[in-house]
């Protein structure tokens, strides 16, 4: 009895698993292409592996999926297969009318995804942040500027005109463009997020004030069917979860519009530090 109450913990992990593989298989079929096959399996493997280490209690587990699914993106996708995986990329192929590499990345990831599994891919899966996180800072040191947020809906703006031009203007060589975009993006979102995280002691700065990712994320994640919940009966109010919360989410409360609620990562650090376990 009590092994198979050992196995049902890790049923997330194994149902993460095939949600990924179901979606591996269905565009291998559909578009004709075993690389998608590979690709969806890969990383559903990483998030299954990740999630079954971090239900088993090891603190490594969301660095190593952060590293396995980072890695694979920024270097293997990106600079090695020359795909645009960032949101100029997503431009590109949504102009193009192709439904391929970053139109089906962020469709997954960051568009559709999130109704599921809301900004897990923050936490677990971004190239950038994956660099990031390795920063001293990984508790806020200073509060939350939150006029400063609106700076994530410029650089969107930015990047959508930016594309838009190229196609616009007709320029020659766009993809080959769009490879060197996505070299020079990351060199840009690699330098602002180091000093962004000096300059307010936040490993996370980056994501709170300039990623135009947020743009997507946000309104998706409020309705996301995974989230950490609280059990406000069990809350003794001791603010140590609001602490340690990379994205400065109010979870010591159950509501979904609970301050910063669209914000949560899926850290679950917040889980760890609560000594009653009302968060969960």
């Amino acid at each position: 009895m009590k092994s198979n109450n050992e196995l049902c913990r890790y049923v997330p992990s194994m149902m993460l698993f095939l949600l990924f593989e179901a979606v591996a298989v269905t565009l291998w079929l559909t578009k004709d292409n075993l690389f998608y096959l590979l690709n969806f399996s890969y990383i559903g493997g990483c998030l299954g592996v990740g999630t079954a280490l971090f239900t088993a209690g090891k603190r490594y587990a969301r660095r190593f999926v952060q590293l396995a699914v980072g890695s694979y993106m920024l270097i293997y996708l990106g600079v090695i297969s020359r795909e645009n995986m960032q949101i100029e990329g997503f431009w590109y192929y949504l102009f193009l009318g192709v439904f391929e590499a970053a139109t089906i990345h962020y469709a997954v990831a960051k568009i559709f995804g999130p109704l599921l599994f809301g900004r897990g891919w923050c936490g677990y899966a971004c190239w950038t942040a994956m660099v990031l996180d390795f920063l001293p800072y990984k508790q806020p040191q200073k509060p939350r500027k939150e006029k400063l947020g609106i700076l994530r809906y410029v650089m969107f703006a930015l990047s959508l005109a930016l594309v838009s031009g190229l196609f616009l203007m007709k320029v020659a060589h766009l993809e080959q463009i769009m490879f060197w975009l996505f070299l020079a993006g990351n060199a840009l979102y690699y330098i602002a997020g180091f000093v962004f995280a000096y300059l307010f002691k936040d490993n996370r700065a980056f994501c709170k004030y300039l990623c135009p990712v947020t743009f997507f994320l946000k309104p998706v994640s409020y309705f996301s069917l995974l989230r950490v919940h609280c059990d406000e009966d069990k809350c003794i109010h001791c603010g140590k979860c609001l602490r340690v919360c990379p994205m400065n989410v109010e979870v010591n409360k159950e509501s979904r519009k609970r301050k910063n609620g669209t914000e949560c990562i899926l850290c679950y650090e917040c889980t760890k530090v609560c000594p009653t376990k009302a968060l969960h």
